[in-house]
């Protein structure tokens, strides 16, 4: 099989984070980025350091056919593709009443239809090694039916993304491939950051976010999948 991940929109924030520690785990790296070139470039140069490989590839996936072209620009960089990391989307903190329909598509088109395309255009790399693994970066408690009026959009896309890995991973299990989420709450660079809400009392560090990744994509998680994993100190429960 080949060491190798895709990680979407890796040039900063969770997805660089992700990036650097799949490095740290022994996988070469394909770091996607829609319009960071300098910050990815800076990525992938981290990623050579820790004695991995690294390409960079671009593209606005809410296109399939950008999504497609990143895909197998990774793959063909990177000899393979075994790991996806879909982690592009964008955030909206708007009352839904204040929601246009543009914002409303843009929302859903990056957190939600960009997985899809990303996903499926990587498939056939997957299944052909007869080990892969797809994790999905959500939302905690995205799936609960529980109003959001002021991230209506942005939990509806996520909680599609559950639905579509839970669909994902009965297809996918008998031939090796697992596909799981990793649901932050709020994170360290989170835009908003609702400490009183939160039990622990504090936000997500990256590194956390990155061991959660780190699980689902490791030998230890061979007989997991169809699962969310939060990492919210106790948020949305």
């Amino acid at each position: 099989m080949a060491r190798a991940a895709l990680v979407t929109g890796a040039a900063r924030g969770i997805g660089r984070a992700v990036a650097l520690g799949l490095a740290e785990r022994g996988f070469d790296v394909a770091v996607h980025y829609r319009s960071r070139r300098a910050e990815a470039r800076a990525v992938a140069a981290a990623v050579r350091r820790t004695g991995r490989r690294a390409v960079t590839v671009s593209g606005d996936l809410t296109d399939p056919e950008a999504a497609r072209a990143a895909v197998e620009a990774a793959a063909r960089g990177l000899g393979g593709l075994a790991v996806v990391v879909n982690n592009v989307g964008d955030y909206l903190y708007k009352p839904i009443e204040e929601v246009t329909p543009a914002e409303w598509r843009a929302v859903l088109d990056s957190n939600l239809n960009t997985a899809f395309h990303v996903t499926q255009a990587a498939l056939p790399h997957l299944l052909a090694g007869g080990w892969g693994r797809v994790v999905f970066l959500g939302y905690a408690g995205a799936g609960q039916t529980v109003a959001k009026p002021h991230i209506t959009p942005y939990f509806v896309a996520k909680t599609g993304v559950v639905l579509y890995a839970k669909a994902l991973a009965a297809r996918l299990a008998p031939h090796g491939v697992t596909v799981n989420v990793v649901a932050p709450g709020v994170a360290e660079n989170s835009v908003t950051q609702p400490l009183g809400e939160i039990p622990m009392g504090r936000v997500a560090y990256l590194e956390e976010l990155v061991d959660a990744v780190g699980y689902f994509v490791s030998a230890a998680a061979d007989y997991v999948t169809g699962q969310v994993l939060e990492v919210a100190g106790g948020w949305n429960l």
